[in-house]
């Protein structure tokens, strides 16, 4: 089932897709643009990936991982589907990452490999912006490249797990303006879903809602004020987002 949440009215709704826009859990539809579009659930921690596709990793000049990359994210980093994104005035390259996003949905405490899956609620698609300008160091992502508020797009949907048929065959794609700039296959991430649990859990407790970014494969390229950035996931649905200005969010 996808399911997400929207705000509209003065109220906060769950919703579920429509062929004219959006079902609200009372039954009334609207369109997409007459509501606000919220993160698809109460979201916990977030575990974002770095250079967790090979290719993109080599696009940025990096050799394979010896354990994983992972950086924690702050919650006024979400926004929902056909939110806006801020590009600060001085920056010179910002770019999208198109990634899929695993919800936890059982406490786990070291899990094994083989047992990992069993505490994955669904999937989400996110959309993790960074801003190259401001990078120390590609092997610990700052607070200003990754934690920027509303600089991770997450929705439209919440999809059960069990809908999903084979979640390491999943086909990513970007769009900037409507042209294709990314493209990759969840078949190629260097520390599958499992081995990633696996990891976290070894040192850490996963908790119902919280979210692991998974990565991002190569195609980046800059986005400016006035872009529109789409990202689909196969069974995931369409995730769009548009970038703004300082002067669109008043602090010209």
């Amino acid at each position: 089932m996808m399911r997400g949440r929207v705000a509209y009215a003065g109220a906060i709704h769950e919703a579920y897709p429509d062929t004219n826009g959006v079902r609200l859990a009372d039954g009334r539809v609207r369109g997409e643009h007459e509501v606000v579009w919220l993160a698809p659930i109460e979201v916990g921690t977030i575990f974002a990936l770095g250079l967790n596709y090979a290719e993109h990793a080599k696009e940025l000049q990096f050799g394979k991982q010896e354990e994983p990359l992972v950086f924690l994210k702050g919650p006024r980093t979400v926004l929902g589907h056909r939110g806006v994104t801020r590009r600060p005035v001085d920056v010179t390259f910002m770019h999208y990452e198109c990634e899929l996003a695993v919800v936890i949905g059982q406490t786990a405490r070291n899990v094994t490999r083989e047992n990992a899956m069993q505490h994955v609620a669904g999937y989400m698609i996110a959309n993790d912006y960074a801003i190259r300008d401001y990078l120390e160091n590609y092997y610990r992502p700052n607070l200003r490249v990754k934690n920027r508020d509303g600089g991770t797009v997450l929705g439209p949907w919440f999809v059960d797990a069990a809908d999903i048929g084979d979640v390491t065959q999943l086909e990513l794609r970007t769009f900037v303006n409507g042209t294709r700039q990314q493209h990759g296959n969840t078949r190629d991430l260097v520390t599958d879903i499992p081995a990633l649990i696996e990891y976290l859990s070894s040192f850490m407790t996963l908790a119902p809602g919280d979210v692991i970014l998974t990565g991002t494969p190569e195609g980046i390229v800059n986005v400016n004020a006035g872009d529109e950035v789409v990202c689909e996931i196969d069974g995931l649905g369409r995730l769009v987002n548009t970038i703004a200005s300082d002067a669109d969010f008043g602090r010209a």
